[in-house]
C-alpha cells in the first residue's frame, strides 16, 4: 500500500512540475512585448551618426554600432561586401544558431545621397537624414533582435545597403538587396521588408507586388491586435523596394511600408517626424506573427 501511495505521490509531483513548467513557459511567451520607446531611441542613435550615405564616416559608425548591438543580443553578424553598378555595397547579415533562416526580416540602413524632394532648392544637394526612411525599419529589427526567443522558427536579419539612390546618375534602387539575392544559396520560406514605418501618422496599405498570402497573414495579426487603423486592409501601391529581388526569385516576400510620408527624400526626415507608437505597432505585429509560426507554416521549396 505504501508503494502505491508513494507512486501516486510521485506521479502527482511530476504532473505538478509539468504544469508549473508549462505555465512558466507560456507566461514568459505572453509577457514578451515590443518596446517602442527603446526602438525610438535607436532611431535617434542612428541619426546621431549623421546621414548614412555610402562611403561616409556615418555609414561606418552605423555598421560598428549595429554589429555591437546584435552581438549583445546573441546574434552572429557578418558584412557582405560587393559591388553593384560600380558602387560598393555592404549588407549586414545576422543569424542565431546553425540552422538556415526560414524567415528573413529586412530593413535598409543607408540614407539617400540627395534630398531632391525638398521644397527648398538649396537643400536638394544635401543628404537625407533618414529617420523614417531607413532608421525606423532598422530600429524595429534591432528591438526584435533583443526580444525574440531563441526557440522561434529560424530567423535571419538583413540590413541592406544602397537601397535609396534611384534616379541618381550612376545608381539605382535596391542595389544591396539585389546583390544579396544574386548570391543567395538557399530558399527562405518568407521575407518581410519594413521600410518607412515610423511615421507619426501611420497608414500602411497592402502593397501590390507583395505575396498575397503572406500579406494577409500579417494584416490578420495586426487586426487581432487592434491595429487595423494602421494596417489598412486595402491594396493601393506598386512599390519598388527591397522585397522585389526576392519576389523575382520566386520567394514569398512582403513590403510593409507607409509611402504616404510628406518628408520623403527631404532634409525634414528627422526623428521628430517618427513615433514610438508607430514603431510599436509594426514591431508588435511582427513579433506576434513570428511567435505564431512553426516549421510547417509555409510550403518548403528547398
Amino acid at each position: 500500500m505504501k508503494k502505491i501511495i508513494l507512486s501516486i505521490s510521485l506521479a502527482i509531483c511530476i504532473m505538478g512540475a509539468i504544469v508549473v513548467a508549462y505555465l512558466i513557459f507560456f507566461q514568459s511567451k505572453k509577457t514578451i512585448s515590443f518596446n517602442g520607446d527603446r526602438a525610438f531611441a535607436d532611431v535617434g542613435k542612428q541619426l546621431s551618426f549623421g546621414p548614412r550615405t555610402s562611403g561616409s564616416l556615418a555609414h561606418q559608425k552605423f555598421i560598428e554600432w549595429l554589429t555591437a548591438e546584435l552581438e549583445k543580443s546573441g546574434w552572429q553578424s557578418s558584412i557582405q561586401q560587393g559591388e553593384m553598378m560600380g558602387n560598393p555595397v555592404k549588407n549586414i547579415i545576422a543569424h542565431r544558431g546553425e540552422q538556415l533562416p526560414e524567415i528573413i526580416l529586412v530593413a535598409h540602413y543607408d540614407s539617400r545621397l540627395f534630398a531632391d524632394n525638398d521644397s527648398n532648392t538649396d537643400n536638394q544637394s544635401q543628404p537625407v537624414p533618414g529617420a523614417n526612411d531607413g532608421a525606423s525599419g532598422v530600429a524595429v529589427l534591432v528591438e526584435l533582435s533583443r526580444i525574440l526567443p531563441e526557440d522561434t522558427i529560424p530567423i535571419g536579419l538583413l540590413f541592406t545597403d544602397a537601397e535609396d539612390n534611384g534616379r541618381i546618375q550612376g545608381w539605382d534602387w535596391i542595389l544591396g538587396a539585389r546583390y544579396f539575392v544574386s548570391n543567395l544559396k538557399f530558399h527562405p520560406k518568407a521575407v518581410i521588408v519594413v521600410d518607412m514605418i515610423g511615421d507619426r501618422d501611420l497608414n500602411i496599405y497592402k502593397e501590390l507586388n507583395s505575396d498575397p498570402e503572406l500579406t494577409s497573414q500579417i494584416w490578420d495579426v495586426a487586426k487581432r491586435l487592434g491595429f487595423e487603423e494602421y494596417f489598412i486592409d486595402e491594396p493601393k501601391y506598386n512599390i519598388i523596394d527591397d522585397h522585389m529581388p526576392f519576389v523575382e526569385a520566386g520567394i514569398p516576400a512582403v513590403d510593409i511600408i507607409d509611402i504616404e510620408y510628406p518628408y520623403w527624400h527631404t532634409t525634414q526626415d528627422t526623428a521628430d517626424k517618427t513615433s514610438p507608437n508607430s514603431l510599436s505597432v509594426v514591431g508588435e505585429t511582427l513579433l506576434q506573427w513570428i511567435l505564431m509560426q512553426n516549421t510547417d507554416t509555409f510550403q518548403n521549396d528547398n
